[in-house]
């Protein structure tokens, strides 16, 4: 059945919306900030269509899918998206003009056949011609969106299999803090225990050991035969705690000269440190001194309190071995 040719009105009425809709191509255009060659490739086709007579009269379908396919490119190009993207979008955009130039040849071609019956065999092959490179467009267009559908699921897959080994990351990590804060507390606990057990007391200079004269005879540096056990503590709690170190100090009661008491408090803190080094503490984390009878711990007008007077004192660091000083 041939197709009647549209009268002069009814194109006028059809160019109008044509006109307004390629204004607004362009006017979208021109907002775009960055180009793309893509993009500019199938702007100028689809105004060339636009401009084309065959496909003025296009104004369903064929039109407002080159004319949605260019938008979404455009977008994608003015949020920046990456170039891939943007290309592939393009690219469908372009395929949708050539549907459209296509679809006005076959317009075109059914036209000639209807009004040109000598011309007819040639056109029809022309239009079938057109159909199937319209067909062959589709089937192009097609095989392009499931390739964009199948990259886009391998990049969801490759995202998930990242999340998952982010949070296995984050689990160990998690389960490694616990463990070093298990540990930390384990630590904190014997070392108190440890503490308590030396009856070491806190002071502004940190922990103070506080050994009587057990450990000398009256008047003699020399520790006596029994009294290294009384160093068995804090030799544990030194060699459990190699990051710390001790000062060890010596002091006397009243009795005698200033300057003896003084070399004697001095000979019995080396005493010490000679024995803690022979039961296997570095030397390099022990210093001694001796102050007479300085600082006293209780009067020395009664014997008990000139036997408390009488003693060593070990003051011990905290973990970055700095003692602060008397």
């Amino acid at each position: 059945m041939n197709t009647p040719i549209p009268t002069a009105p009814t194109l006028r009425r059809l160019r109008f919306p044509l006109a307004l809709l390629s204004l607004a191509v362009v006017a979208a255009c021109s907002t775009t900030p960055p180009n793309n060659a893509r993009v500019d490739d199938a702007r100028n086709a689809l105004r060339l269509a636009q401009s084309d007579p065959q496909t003025q009269g296009l104004a369903g379908g064929e039109m407002r899918q080159a004319t949605d396919a260019l938008a979404r490119a455009e977008a994608a190009l003015a949020q920046r998206e990456d170039m891939a993207t943007v290309d592939h979008l393009a690219y469908l955009a372009q395929q949708r003009v050539n549907l459209l130039v296509e679809a006005g040849n076959r317009r075109a071609s059914e036209n000639a056949v209807a009004s040109a019956t000598t011309e007819r065999d040639q056109m029809r092959l022309r239009a079938r011609t057109a159909e199937a490179d319209a067909a062959q467009s589709r089937a192009n267009m097609s095989q392009a969106e499931a390739q964009a559908a199948q990259n886009a699921a391998r990049a969801a897959q490759a995202a998930a299999a990242a999340s998952q080994r982010d949070a296995v990351s984050s689990q160990r990590d998690a389960q490694t803090a616990q463990g070093l804060a298990a540990e930390a507390e384990r630590r904190a606990k014997a070392l108190e225990m440890q503490l308590t057990e030396m009856n070491a007391k806190k002071t502004e200079r940190g922990m103070v050991v506080t050994i009587g004269d057990v450990l000398f005879d009256t008047d003699q540096s020399q520790i006596k035969s029994g009294g290294l056990r009384s160093l068995d503590k804090l030799v544990e709690f030194l060699k459990g705690n190699p990051e710390r170190r001790a000062l060890i100090e010596g002091f006397t009661d009243s009795v005698g000269d200033d300057n003896y008491n003084l070399a004697l408090s001095n000979r019995r803190a080396d005493a010490v440190r000679a024995a803690l080094v022979g039961m296997g503490v570095s030397g390099e984390r022990l210093t001694t001194r001796g102050l007479g009878e300085a600082y006293p711990v209780a009067g020395n007008d009664s014997a008990g309190g000139r036997q408390m007077n009488r003693r060593v004192e070990i003051v011990l660091s905290e973990d970055g071995g700095v003692i602060a000083p008397r």
